[in-house]
């Protein structure tokens, strides 16, 4: 079934397609036939054979007439005749029976192009699973709903105080100017003072800067986030110096497996194993004192070989360092960006199917669509944060009771 474009031009110049009223009688009429189709095929498979084919039945159950419903939609009420079979064993998927509201079928195209479905993928599944032909257009005209829906998220009122803050950013390819460029998502999440996960945005952007980051964080202050005990970040670029510029109280922790990864990078690969023991016997020291007598003894080994490497550890050692004070579940959970990595590991998955994204817009709706299909499933609280807590509270208790009853 497909909407005819040719009646539907039959009609405009016959001057009854004039008025949104006039269109949103049209559209109605076409979403009861949409359904009443769907509700047949749904009889058929379940008695086995069709309406006009019973010499092929097989079953003692046969059609029994319509019952009337009426429903809403996004263009109106609707009547909806719908068909019976004697045995009443009939019970309709399309439209459940105490269903009164069928905005569904849209909602349903949505959060399948938010599990990463292309529009062709959904064209060939409501086709086959309904008998249905949706065009591109029409698929993508569903979707753009969410878009207003997604500038409301983007710009929520968020809460005044969050333990910690992930940063990171992943890929893509994106048309700009008729010429295909990578562009960043940077998506930042919260862990709350309760302990619950929380998407605080993404921001898409070409290119990187501490205007870019600090333009960000004002951002998140104008919408309410007054404070963030710890920040835990990848080391990108003007980074930390827009964080002490809004949040000057905020600590800083350098993700480690990020440096370690960097440290690693140009290191040959016959000294790459001893050099990584040297550098976890630093991470994993007890106090920031021994780290930093691992560091000097990493250096007497390797610093004539790899400069660089022990260079890039104490330049960051403020930043990589925050974690020796603390005890081993806050240190397990500020030591890396793996909680946001993961996050991100979960939207490539879902846009894994997309070559190149048309637009910004585009590339904004659907991860929009992903990042709310993966945040409904953070129910449940950060592992052990009945341990972290009390000690985040011992060494914050004056910031945090500035926003609680203590």
């Amino acid at each position: 079934m497909f909407i005819d474009k040719d009646e539907i031009r039959k009609l405009f110049k016959e001057g009854k397609l004039n008025t949104q009223e006039d269109l949103q009688s049209i559209l109605s009429s076409i979403i009861k036939d949409v359904v009443e189709t769907i509700y047949e095929g749904e009889l058929t498979e379940l008695l086995g054979y069709s309406r006009y084919d019973k010499s092929s039945k097989e079953t003692n159950n046969s059609r029994n007439g319509y019952s009337n419903k009426k429903v809403k939609s996004n263009y109106g009420e609707i009547e909806l005749s719908v068909p019976r079979d004697r045995n009443g064993e009939y019970d309709p998927k399309i439209v459940k029976k105490r269903q009164t509201d069928i905005t569904g079928i849209e909602e349903h195209i949505i959060s399948m192009y938010a599990k990463g479905m292309t529009t062709r993928d959904i064209q060939a599944h409501m086709e086959s699973l309904y008998g249905l032909e949706f065009s591109a257009e029409a698929i993508s005209r569903i979707t753009d709903k969410v878009l207003e829906r997604a500038k409301e998220w983007q710009n929520r009122p968020l809460e005044p105080i969050y333990a910690i803050v992930f940063l990171d950013a992943l890929f893509y390819k994106m048309r700009l100017d008729g010429v295909i460029k990578n562009v960043a998502v940077y998506a930042i999440i919260g862990i709350t003072l309760e302990g619950k996960k929380e998407c605080l945005g993404i921001w898409i952007m070409e290119t990187e800067s501490a205007k870019f980051w600090l333009s960000v964080l004002n951002e998140l202050k104008n919408r309410g986030v007054e404070d963030v005990l710890i920040f835990s970040i990848d080391g990108l670029p003007g980074l930390n110096e827009a964080i002490r510029a809004v949040y000057p109280e905020s600590e800083i922790q350098r993700c480690i497996v990020h440096q370690v990864r960097n440290s690693l990078k140009f290191v040959s690969y016959k000294d790459r194993k001893e050099l990584a023991r040297g550098l976890k016997a630093i991470y994993t020291s007890p106090t920031e004192e021994t780290g930093r007598i691992e560091l000097d003894r990493l250096n007497e080994k390797w610093g004539k070989k790899y400069p660089n490497v022990i260079k890039s550890w104490e330049t960051n050692w403020l930043e990589l360092s925050t974690l020796f004070k603390y005890p081993p579940e806050v240190r397990k959970l500020i030591y890396t960006t793996n909680p946001i990595e993961s996050f991100n590991s979960k939207l490539k998955k879902v846009t894994k199917n997309r070559g190149v994204f048309p637009t910004e817009e585009s590339l904004f709706k659907l991860l929009y669509l992903a990042i709310n299909d993966i945040s409904s499933k953070w129910n449940g609280r950060i592992r052990d944060w009945s341990k972290i807590y009390p000690q985040l509270y011992i060494y914050f208790q004056e910031r945090i009771d500035r926003f609680t009853n203590g």
